[in-house]
């Protein structure tokens, strides 16, 4: 039986632009929704909460643990939530300077962008394997398997990248953070004086983004793995999930 030799030469030059933009496109939503699903383990009352005890945030605001929690968790459920307009009081007292709400409402209108965005990157996927179910030869299953794992690697690599920068220069790139989202002077808060950063101090940031940086790269390497795995699986064919059974012997 002739042998079937299929290589990129078989593909139509009209589909060599769509597969490269096909896999952009679905390893670019890849990276959004893996950092998404990094993000969502530390929008959590018990994480916060170790962590402001890791960073002293009781010394910085002076407040009792009941109090710190009260002003803490409405301060997260506003945020998560969008229920409220992070105006908390403790004693009939404001927690949160005017400029200080307003710039956790800057906050929560990048965390809703950030998560429509990974609504939206999810979506990108969904229809890539879609459109990879109908086998052509622009786009195959083959193909979207292996964008998935070419946008983990490079989040992983990324992910690692900005890990340095921000060991060697924290300040420096925090800064450049807020400088993308924010506008000028609207994140600028003094420990000495403001609550919100009293809440949250520098090591309460260093060390969250640590952690949300070992879990992306973690997940990132499980679903490279298994994208990988599955790409394989997928160039073999139908055939190679289904061994062959051997016709009966002619009866005697």
């Amino acid at each position: 039986m002739a042998r079937v030799h299929t290589d990129s030469s078989a593909i139509p030059r009209g589909g060599r632009p769509a597969r490269v933009i096909a896999t952009t496109m679905v390893a670019i939503a890849t990276v959004v929704v893996i950092l998404a699903a990094a993000v969502v383990p530390f929008l959590n009352p018990q994480w916060v909460a170790f962590e402001q005890g890791r960073s002293n945030a009781a010394a910085w605001t002076g407040f009792s643990a009941a109090d710190l929690r009260t002003a803490t968790d409405a301060i997260l459920n506003d945020l998560v939530t969008g229920s409220g307009d992070f105006d908390v009081q403790l004693n009939g007292v404001p927690v949160l300077t005017d400029a200080e709400r307003s710039h956790m409402r800057d906050v929560r209108a990048v965390f809703a962008g950030f998560y429509g965005a990974a609504a939206a990157a999810l979506l990108v996927v969904w229809v890539g394997f879609r459109l990879a179910r109908r086998g052509g030869d622009t786009w195959a299953r083959t193909d979207a398997w292996r964008a998935v794992r070419s946008g983990a690697i490079g989040l992983i690599v990324g992910t690692v990248v900005v890990g340095v920068v921000a060991t060697v220069a924290f300040d420096a790139a925090f800064d450049v953070f807020h400088r993308l989202f924010f506008s000028a002077g609207s994140y600028t808060f003094d420990p000495r004086t403001d609550r919100l950063v009293q809440l949250f101090p520098e090591q309460f940031w260093s060390e969250t983004a640590i952690a949300v940086g070992i879990v992306a790269v973690a997940s990132a390497i499980v679903a490279a793995w298994l994208a990988g795995r599955r790409a394989i699986l997928a160039a073999r064919g139908p055939s190679a999930a289904v061994p062959a059974v051997p016709a009966p012997a002619d009866a005697r």
